[in-house]
């Protein structure tokens, strides 16, 4: 008898990407071992002893992609080089030691999935003080290249998205087979959904033959309105399902829009993946989770922004794979789904194909079955251990 395995995944809530990873990994793990398998999602940013500023990461990172666009990129950037990375490693494992000893005695995991890169410095720290490894295991939750953060040679596995991401792991000091390429986890659901577009429409009531644009908005999507506006007055034989992402302010407008076109508008949804399947494109921001999710469902994909910095390599996949456009302002966007829709949606069908192809719909699925084999593994208690010369200095300070 294995026993019951306990796998902690630790996550934040910097953008909805994280949290979507963790929450699709422990739902692949709950179908796959629903009786011996217990999962705990926890971010450890929320807990109080964390410095303010850093607690507030997600609401400030909010404001600075919408406030200060040009100011978050040249951070990003200035973070993205080896210095300043193992300073910011420093500095996370003697914040978050603390925290990350207390969570990991609290929970006792046989194994860890962290989808945020800057806990793995305080838990490697953790390990040594306790003479005993877990298995850790980081998930990348972008498409490549990625920031550096990401990369810790002391971390088990690193599953990253794609090929790039892969080469760029190696190329940063990773072991080959310590990287392996899954893509960034989607729901379950995504992959199980077997449905025809059509018959999905018509369960949820919509016209069903009519060509479906889904649009995806949140309060970090700044010209999504004048792209809807220009649809709405298209004239073209479609019908619009847009999704606010808990932007109340964006929602209220689309209530009191007058609407030309059959439009279905929601604010925050629970069923993502059903929506996803029902459309024959979509509408978004380049941000790592809808891009992931909708190239899984096999989405063409329209962007009508993105996060200079952290989005730009994302919207450059979609573009470089033919799996959709970007666009910069609202008449481009009208021309793309004019282009699309045109000679009986060739192109569009097209577009599908190549989503198809980059799209990983099974993701969590091959996370889920490494995080179960690491956990079978379990921690291992050693005497000797060669540590990074970082980890050392930390532990000098901390002891």
């Amino acid at each position: 008898m294995i026993g019951t395995k306990h796998i902690l995944i630790l996550t934040a809530d910097a953008g909805y990407g994280h949290r979507s990873a963790a929450n699709a990994i422990a739902a692949a793990l709950q179908e796959i071992h629903p009786a011996d398998c217990t999962i705990e999602i926890i971010n450890p940013l929320e807990d109080k002893r964390v410095p303010y500023l850093l607690r507030r990461s997600g609401t400030e990172y909010d404001r600075l992609v919408r406030v200060m666009p040009k100011f978050y990129k040249f951070n990003y950037e200035v973070s993205d080089s080896g210095p300043t990375s193992i300073m910011v490693h420093d500095a996370a494992a003697a914040i978050l030691f603390e925290v990350m000893g207390d969570l990991l005695r609290r929970y006792q995991p046989d194994a860890i999935v962290c989808v945020y890169p800057l806990y793995q410095a305080p838990l490697v720290a953790n390990f040594a003080l306790n003479q005993r490894d877990i298995p850790l295991l980081t998930v990348i939750t972008d498409l490549g290249p990625v920031h550096r953060f990401w990369f810790y040679k002391a971390a088990d596995l690193c599953l990253v998205s794609t090929p790039a991401v892969q080469d760029q792991a190696i190329e940063y000091g990773l072991l080959p087979e310590k990287v392996v390429i899954t893509g960034i986890p989607v729901h379950p659901n995504i992959a199980k959904e077997k449905r025809k577009p059509a018959d999905i429409r018509a369960e949820l009531g919509w016209p069903p033959d009519l060509t479906t644009v889904l649009v995806v908005g949140s309060k970090r999507v700044k010209n999504l309105p004048g792209v809807l506006r220009a649809l709405n007055h298209s004239g073209l034989p479609l019908q619009l399902a847009i999704v606010a992402g808990g932007d109340d302010m964006l929602y209220q407008q689309l209530q009191t829009t007058k609407w030309h076109l059959p439009a279905h508008v929601f604010n925050f949804v629970e069923n993502m993946p059903t929506l996803m399947h029902a459309a024959d494109c979509i509408v978004c921001k380049a941000g790592g989770l809808v891009v992931t999710e909708s190239l899984a469902s096999g989405l063409p994909i329209l962007l009508t922004d993105f996060i200079e910095g952290q989005e730009t390599n994302n919207a450059r996949f979609v573009m470089e794979g033919e799996a959709g456009e970007l666009v910069h302002n609202p008449l481009e966007g009208l021309e793309t789904i004019c282009h699309w829709m045109a000679d009986g949606g060739k192109l569009l069908a097209k577009l599908s194909q190549n989503s198809k192809r980059l799209g990983r719909p099974r993701a969590a699925y091959d996370a889920a079955d490494l995080a179960w084999e690491a956990a079978i593994r379990g921690p291992q208690n050693r005497q000797e251990r060669n540590l990074p010369e970082k980890v050392e200095r930390i532990m000098k300070d901390l002891l």
